[in-house]
């Protein structure tokens, strides 16, 4: 299997939602309507530091996510990346791509100078949370949403 990494393009936006509606928490959150992903797509591109990043075999979108990029005071002024909306298409589950991912934007943190990269999961997200400690990521914070719509 030989995945490429690269941003994503406005073409990919459909399969990028369906990986996002793809399982029990997105099919509750996601929507049939295309134009708010195409709209949050063109702001992205528009953002310094905000990529969006699939992984693609055989010309399929099979993988995706979002690579935030901040810059900061704390940590001694310490560069840091949030990565957000991790998602590997179903028939490609189990197989290394999610490593793979998690490597991909690793590198292009250490790239854009960051010295930390971060991430939130669901709390529903028991497999993901082992996942992401066997990847050497630590639980480390609490995290709080609140939403303002």
């Amino acid at each position: 299997m030989s995945v490429t990494w690269r941003e994503a393009r406005r073409e990919d936006v459909p399969a990028i939602v369906a990986m996002l509606a793809d399982d029990v928490l997105g099919q509750g959150r996601e929507s049939a309507d295309a134009a708010p992903y195409f709209a949050a797509f063109d702001a992205m591109q528009a953002e310094g530091g905000n990529r969006l990043i699939v992984g693609e075999i055989d010309g399929a979108v099979v993988a995706t996510y979002q690579l935030t990029m901040i810059s900061g005071l704390s940590l001694k002024a310490a560069r840091r990346a949030q990565v957000e909306s991790v998602r590997v298409a179903a028939d490609h589950r189990g197989k290394g791509l999610g490593a793979a991912l998690m490597q991909d934007a690793e590198a292009r943190a250490r790239a854009g100078g960051c010295a930390l990269i971060q991430l939130t999961s669901n709390k529903a997200r028991e497999r993901a949370h082992g996942f992401y400690s066997d990847l050497g990521y630590v639980a480390s914070h609490v995290g709080f949403k609140k939403i303002l719509t």
